[in-house]
């Protein structure tokens, strides 16, 4: 019964998960379409403005235009949609929160494994990552995220740092001070990797917190 019931949280977490990453993507291409649509109307003003002269208030209004365009800019191009999708959506995210994000990734247009999959590992290493990060002072923020194919593998390598030192192991997992509920993204990552055959490493130093993962592609 108790794994049943366990079960049954983890099935209604995955699917509350999957329906706020897919929000937030969205969210962040109804913002580029909302932007696009409003183009002319920024280049109109904009002449207005240089037909009277008024090369201060151009300054300005660029100033504000390029703030707004930080807040939803793609700002990587992995190769791949569903990666590029929601590693913006939640660099977005992370910026909004004062985080630094630092991304090097490089992924194939198609993947053995499903977009769906994809989704869950990309998206609950990069809320941990996120959650892991807010109780450090801003200056002291920062997100690493590494993707290649190594072979006919694909790599993925997230870094944090955290403000606790050197996490436990209990069961093989580190514990989670994030309450009911929020441990289900380990679970989901794992159980992942293992239907894929793939390998997952989680290493924590002082300061620091690493998830590395191998998907085999073929």
């Amino acid at each position: 019964m108790a794994n049943k019931k366990i079960d049954k949280q983890i099935e209604r977490y995955q699917r509350e998960l999957i329906d706020t990453h897919y929000q937030e993507v969205e969210n962040m291409y109804k913002k580029m379409r909302g932007w696009r649509h409003d183009y002319r109307n920024h280049i109109q003003t904009m002449k207005v403005l240089a037909e009277k002269g008024d090369l201060e208030a151009i300054k300005e209004y660029l100033n504000k235009l390029d703030e707004d365009l930080a807040t939803f800019d793609t700002v990587v191009k992995t190769g791949n949609a569903m990666a590029d999708a929601i590693l913006n959506s939640k660099i977005s995210l992370a910026k909004s929160k004062g985080i630094n994000v630092k991304v090097d990734a490089h992924v194939p247009v198609k993947l053995k494994m499903s977009e769906l999959d994809l989704c869950v590992i990309l998206g609950n290493l990069f809320d941990n990552a996120i959650e892991a990060s807010l109780p450090l002072p801003e200056e002291e923020r920062l997100i690493r995220v590494y993707m290649v194919m190594k072979n006919t593998q694909l790599y993925i390598s997230f870094t944090n740092f955290t403000a606790s030192k050197k996490q436990s192991k209990e069961a093989n997992l580190f514990k989670t001070t994030k309450g009911d509920g929020h441990g289900f993204g380990l679970v989901r990552i794992d159980s992942i990797i293992e239907k894929l055959d793939g390998y997952l490493s989680r290493n924590s130093e002082d300061g620091a917190f690493t998830t590395e993962v191998l998907i085999p592609q073929v």
